[in-house]
């Protein structure tokens, strides 16, 4: 099923039908539920009996091997390290005989002993494993669907390797990516694509969803999110918040900031998951400096209006500078606590 706020995408969407395009680029915030709207999708085109507004019937053979995850006209592409934390099967694709070849030749047996972190890239063993899905033809004579999470995961290779078949699709096929980050994909990648903006829910319909689901403060959460429902419920049941509640009264201090504390207590946190606090807290101090309201952290607005007092233009300039850098190689640190020790002495000095 779809989430409440996406009736009316899949409505106007389904006006799309008489000329389906060959490959649709759903983007927009994260959190909002893009990836189970393109999976619904993806049952309703295959669907042997769809209803009248083009949703899957979900009682059909079709329905019944794509909820059991072996649809024979289905592929669903993502990252290894997405596939194993959202627990879906191995993302399609794989090494290839001469590249497997090639790796044992040069892997010693101690290398081969070493645990490899799963990929969060989209490989272009990946993409070629989709080329030949996309020559065969179609095993119950209807479209060939497949879905590609996220699509700003696509490595160049991967991503240019994609290009000719977004130009040349073969017959029957569908392409369906998911992004909330445009400005991360090739623009020949989205030159190929109909675009299509997901909806992002009014707040009266994420609190009541959110309430619906057993969340009592749903209001703070979803101003923590930027009005992701999805986001907001992934917050409730952080289990960094704790972590996280402290580090926003290390940057509540300001000037007093402990830098080493800091870089003690979150180094063994994700460097994304740490950065998004330190991001959300700068943009509301310049809300706050600029409107008087914060976007994020409404119950710290006492203190980021204090924050905001203190800071220098040009150095809360130069450091928001620094943290956009570092979100761009945020999961390829050297080392975690060096690059928070680094930060938290660089929001210090935006108070000197």
């Amino acid at each position: 099923m779809i989430y409440p706020w996406q009736t009316d995408d899949w409505d106007r969407l389904q006006q799309l039908r008489p000329h389906w395009p060959h490959a649709l680029l759903l983007h927009g915030q994260a959190g909002i539920g893009k990836l189970r709207f393109a999976q619904h999708l993806a049952q309703g085109l295959l669907c042997e009996s769809p209803k009248a507004n083009g949703e899957p019937c979900g009682s059909c053979i079709a329905c019944h091997w794509l909820t059991q995850g072996n649809h024979p006209d289905y592929r669903i592409v993502l990252p290894e390290a997405l596939a194993a934390e959202a627990g879906f099967a191995a993302p399609a694709g794989g090494d290839d005989k001469a590249e497997k070849a090639d790796k044992a030749d040069k892997a010693s047996a101690d290398e081969a002993k070493k645990p490899r972190a799963p990929s969060r890239e989209i490989k272009i063993e990946q993409v070629r494993a989709l080329l030949e899905f996309c020559s065969v033809g179609s095993h119950r004579g209807g479209a060939r669907v497949i879905v590609l999470y996220p699509a700003e995961a696509l490595n160049v290779a991967a991503a240019n390797a994609l290009l000719k078949t977004l130009e040349e699709p073969s017959d029957g096929i569908v392409f369906l990516l998911v992004s909330a980050r445009l400005d991360r994909l090739l623009p020949t990648v989205i030159s190929r694509c109909r675009q299509w903006p997901m909806t992002v829910p009014t707040a009266a319909i994420a609190q009541s969803w959110l309430s619906a689901q057993g969340i009592s403060d749903a209001a703070a959460l979803l101003a923590e999110a930027g009005g992701a429902p999805l986001s907001a419920l992934a917050l409730a049941g952080d289990e960094h918040r704790s972590l996280r509640d402290w580090t926003l009264k290390q940057l509540a201090a300001g000037p007093a900031c402990d830098a080493f504390a800091c870089a003690e207590a979150l180094q063994k946190l994700p460097v994304p998951v740490v950065l998004g606090w330190l991001q959300r807290w700068l943009y509301d101090l310049l809300a706050q400096r600029m409107a008087g309201t914060p976007r994020y952290f409404p119950d710290a607005s006492a203190a980021l209006a204090r924050c905001a007092a203190q800071a220098d233009t040009h150095a809360f300039a130069r450091f928001m500078k620094t943290v956009t850098q570092q979100r761009a190689i945020e999961n390829h640190p050297l080392n975690a606590r060096l690059v928070f020790e680094a930060l938290f002495f660089d929001y210090r000095s935006v108070f000197a």
